[in-house]
C-alpha cells in the first residue's frame, strides 16, 4: 500500500511538470533560463534616475543661447511641462533592457543605454545614446547621438555617431513614421531603436535591400550571414570599448552587467566559432544541427582574438569565476567532447537552418523529468 501511494504521488508531480511547459525542471535550470532571457532584470542599477554631472555629454554645447535657455527655464512653459511628462513617462514604463539618466542641471539633455536583445547579432552588448531636446519641444524631435566609438556595426548607426530614423527625421519615410507632436515620446524613439534598429537581421536596413526578403536566393543569404558576423564582432569591439571607458553614471551599470553576462557571452562566441549556431542564434536548452555549420577562417581567427580580449576585461570587472573561452575550446584545432556537447545543445533550432531566419527553440527539459521519475521509482522500490 505504500508503495502505492508513493507510486501515485510521483506520478501526480510528473504530470503536473509537464503539463507546466514554463516551470523548469531544476534549481540550475531555472537559472540558466532566467540569465538567457536578458538578465537585466537582477541588475541593481535604476532603470531611471536623475544626476548632476553632464561634463561628458555630447549635446553639453547645445541650446546655449539666452531665448533657448529661457525656454527650458520656464516652468509654466510648454518645453519643460512635455519634457517632465516624458520623464514621468521614463520613469515608470522603460523596459528592463533600457536605462536611462536626465540631469538635474540640464533638462534638455539625456543619457540612454540599450541591451542588445537575444536573438540579434547584438545579443548582450550595450549601445549608448546622448539626446538633446531642441527648444521648440515637442514641435521638433529629439537630436540623437549614438557613442559608436568609429565603428558603424549597423546600417543606421553611423560611425560618426549619426542615428538614421524617421522617427526623429534624420530618415524618409511615410507620414505614420515620422515624429508627430502630440503623439511621439523618447519611449516610443529608444524602443523604436532597439527593435528597428538593432534587429536580427540589419543587413536589411540598408536602402534598397528590404524586397531582398521576399526573394531569399543563396547570394541574399550570404549576404545576410555575412553582415551579421561583421556586427557581432563591431558589438564585441563595443563592449571592449566600455568596459574600458566607461560612460559617466553607468559605470555600476557595465561592471554589472558583464560580470553577469560573461561566461553566457564567451560561451557564444566559442559556438559560433565551431559552428553550432548561426551567429545571433545561440541560446540555452536548444537542439544543434547534426553537422556543424562552415565557417571561415579568418571569422574562427576574429573570435578567438576577441574571445581572449574579453576574458581578461571580464576578469578586469571583477568577474573571478573560471570562464572558458573560444580559444581555449579549440586548441590545436580540437575542441574536448563535454565542451563540443554543451555548446551545441545551447544553440536555437533555427541555427542549422540560415533560411530559418527565428525559430522557437526547442526544449529538451522533460527529460531531466523522466529522470527523477525513474530515480523516484528506484528508491521507492529499496
Amino acid at each position: 500500500m505504500l508503495f502505492l501511494l508513493l507510486l501515485a504521488l510521483c506520478m501526480r508531480t510528473f504530470v503536473n511538470t509537464v503539463s507546466s511547459p514554463d516551470e523548469e525542471i531544476s534549481d540550475e535550470v531555472s537559472t540558466l533560463c532566467h540569465q538567457e532571457q536578458g538578465s537585466s532584470c537582477s541588475i541593481e542599477f535604476r532603470r531611471f534616475d536623475i544626476v548632476s554631472d553632464v561634463s561628458d555629454h555630447h549635446y553639453i554645447k547645445s541650446n546655449e543661447s539666452g531665448k533657448e535657455m529661457q525656454s527650458f527655464a520656464n516652468a509654466n512653459g510648454t518645453v519643460q511641462c512635455q519634457i517632465m511628462k516624458e520623464w514621468k513617462i521614463l520613469e515608470t514604463d522603460l523596459p528592463d533592457s533600457i536605462y536611462v539618466r536626465a540631469y538635474e542641471t540640464r533638462i534638455d539633455l539625456l543619457r540612454a543605454v540599450i541591451i542588445g536583445a537575444p536573438g540579434t547579432p547584438y545579443h548582450d552588448g550595450l549601445f549608448f545614446f546622448d539626446i538633446v531636446f531642441p527648444s521648440d519641444y515637442p514641435k521638433h524631435p529629439p537630436k540623437v547621438y549614438y557613442h559608436a566609438h568609429g565603428l558603424r556595426l549597423n546600417p543606421n548607426l553611423y560611425a560618426n555617431g549619426k542615428v538614421c530614423l524617421s522617427l526623429i527625421n534624420t530618415w524618409s519615410g511615410a507620414k505614420p513614421e515620422k515624429w508627430t507632436p502630440t503623439k511621439s515620446t523618447i519611449l516610443q524613439l529608444l524602443v523604436s531603436i532597439q527593435g528597428l534598429v538593432l534587429n536580427d537581421k540589419p543587413y536589411f536596413n540598408e536602402p534598397g535591400t528590404q524586397v531582398s526578403q521576399n526573394k531569399m536566393t543563396q547570394n541574399v543569404i550570404k549576404k545576410y550571414m555575412a553582415y551579421n558576423e561583421t556586427a557581432f564582432l563591431l558589438s564585441c569591439k563595443t563592449m571592449l570599448n566600455h568596459m574600458n571607458n566607461q560612460p559617466k553614471h553607468f559605470e555600476s551599470l557595465v561592471a554589472e552587467h558583464f560580470q553577469m553576462r560573461a561566461e553566457h557571452i564567451l560561451a557564444a562566441l566559442g559556438a559560433y566559432r565551431n559552428g553550432f549556431c548561426l551567429v545571433g542564434h545561440y541560446s540555452l536548452g536548444s537542439s544543434s544541427p547534426s553537422k556543424p555549420l562552415k565557417v571561415s577562417p579568418s571569422f574562427k581567427d576574429s573570435l578567438d582574438k576577441f574571445s581572449a580580449a574579453l576574458h581578461l576585461a571580464f576578469e578586469k570587472i571583477g568577474k573571478t569565476s573560471p570562464i572558458v573561452h573560444g580559444s581555449e575550446m579549440a586548441k590545436n584545432g580540437s575542441v574536448s567532447k563535454t565542451v563540443v556537447e554543451t555548446e551545441a545543445n545551447t544553440c536555437s533550432s533555427s541555427s542549422a537552418n540560415p533560411q530559418a531566419f527565428v525559430g522557437k527553440p526547442k526544449s529538451s527539459k522533460h527529460k531531466g523529468v523522466w529522470k527523477r521519475f525513474i530515480s523516484a521509482l528506484a528508491w521507492i522500490s529499496k
